[in-house]
């Protein structure tokens, strides 16, 4: 055991000065071990555990494997040198500027990066990344891009789409042997399916009113080329989610219109604005009536978050989010959400871990406890082509 000279401009910082004794002392707590335990478990002074976790001393050879034994931790991770990780060539989802932090997953042959900006950069909390864009120009999705990760990569399933329920193949996936990551790109049916025919994510989440036809013919447009399998995941009733003291209990799109309530919107290619737009031209409403028609917000359930906090009247959004934000709700389409595999990537790891717990009954039991939510088909096998 020999004491740590720290020497006035050697370039140590206090943070590396400590690395080595808060591994060690952070190790011993998660096993509710006191210094004194540790140090007779290991066979070494409680004295040479307390120099050590206070940065005073550099624990010998011995010292630092007995140590290593004790917890039952690579010796490594308890006194190796952290080093940074190489960078890596990624394919980027959405555009993204230097810095910007990402979440990453292995696609087939391709590394992905899901950039966590604007709602796809927090779930209640910030998202834990796993790397960050390396300096210089701004990326373009679907580009390459430079990421330098934060720790080696492992297997994640990667799934675009915008049902809300989707995170909550997570926590089964992580229970497997080996666990499975889980990286969520919430965006609009069209473009998740778009994002799978590319190769970019292992699965596309879309929802469409029940019409079998309709189904085929959306995927025969993207994925004809590759093939595809279609399995169930849920159902829920798509329509107007309203503030409660709005709704007289006969509200229309025309009534909307002529009171002049404001409208909270969905992007471009999604499922909701489509029915919006149906039930607008059934209606005979022009679109520029409608207070708030050009607003754009990403997923379902933030819809249903702004009207609540007041920031519009009513929204185009699935049952289960009125249900989650206590809004009224005028139901307009029955809606059957489904998990689009590819057929390239059907035999990945990532894809038959997804494949296990679609089929679990533990993802009908948490879907099914979710207010709004049909849990029956989960599991189904819908189609292929």
């Amino acid at each position: 055991m020999t004491p740590r000279k720290h020497l006035k401009g050697s370039g140590e910082s206090e943070e590396s000065r400590g690395r080595d004794g808060t591994r060690l002392r952070l190790a011993r707590l998660a096993q509710a071990l006191s210094q004194q335990d540790l140090a007779a478990v290991a066979g070494v002074t409680r004295q040479a555990v307390a120099g050590i976790e206070g940065g005073h001393w550099d624990p010998s050879l011995r010292v630092a494997l007995a140590l290593s034994r004790a917890l039952n931790i690579a010796v490594e991770d308890l006194f190796g040198p952290s080093t940074a990780l190489a960078p890596i060539e990624t394919r980027l989802l959405a555009s993204a500027s230097a810095e910007q932090r990402v979440e990453l997953a292995n696609v087939g042959p391709l590394n992905v990066a899901l950039p966590l900006v604007g709602d796809r950069a927090l779930r209640a909390g910030f998202i834990p990344a796993s790397g960050v864009m390396t300096a210089g120009e701004g990326r373009i999705s679907g580009r390459t891009a430079t990421v330098r990760p934060f720790a080696p990569t492992w297997h994640s399933v990667a799934v675009a789409g915008c049902d809300p329920a989707l995170p909550l193949l997570a926590e089964p996936l992580a229970r497997l042997n080996p666990p499975i990551g889980f990286a969520w790109w919430p965006c609009s049916s069209q473009r998740a399916l778009e994002l799978l025919a590319a190769g970019l994510v292992h699965a596309a989440g879309i929802h469409l009113a029940e019409d079998h036809s309709a189904l085929i013919s959306m995927l025969e447009k993207h994925l004809a080329n590759v093939g595809a399998e279609v399995i169930g995941f849920s159902a829920w009733r798509e329509g107007l989610a309203i503030t409660p003291n709005l709704n007289d209990g006969s509200l229309t799109l025309t009534g909307v219109a002529e009171r002049g309530l404001r409208l909270v919107n969905r992007e471009n290619g999604s499922e909701a604005r489509s029915l919006l737009d149906q039930h607008l031209e059934q209606a005979g409403i022009e679109v520029n009536a409608l207070t708030g028609y050009d607003t754009q917000v990403s997923g379902q359930l933030l819809v249903a978050s702004s009207i609540a906090a007041g920031l519009g009247d009513v929204g185009i959004t699935m049952e289960p989010a009125a249900k989650a934000y206590d809004l009224d709700f005028i139901p307009l389409a029955a809606e059957h959400s489904h998990i689009v595999l590819s057929r390239p990537l059907l035999t990945t790891p990532e894809a038959q871990a997804l494949l296990r717990v679609l089929g679990s009954p533990h993802m009908q039991t948490q879907l099914a406890g979710l207010p709004g939510y049909d849990a029956q088909p989960c599991g189904d096998a819908i189609c292929s082509i």
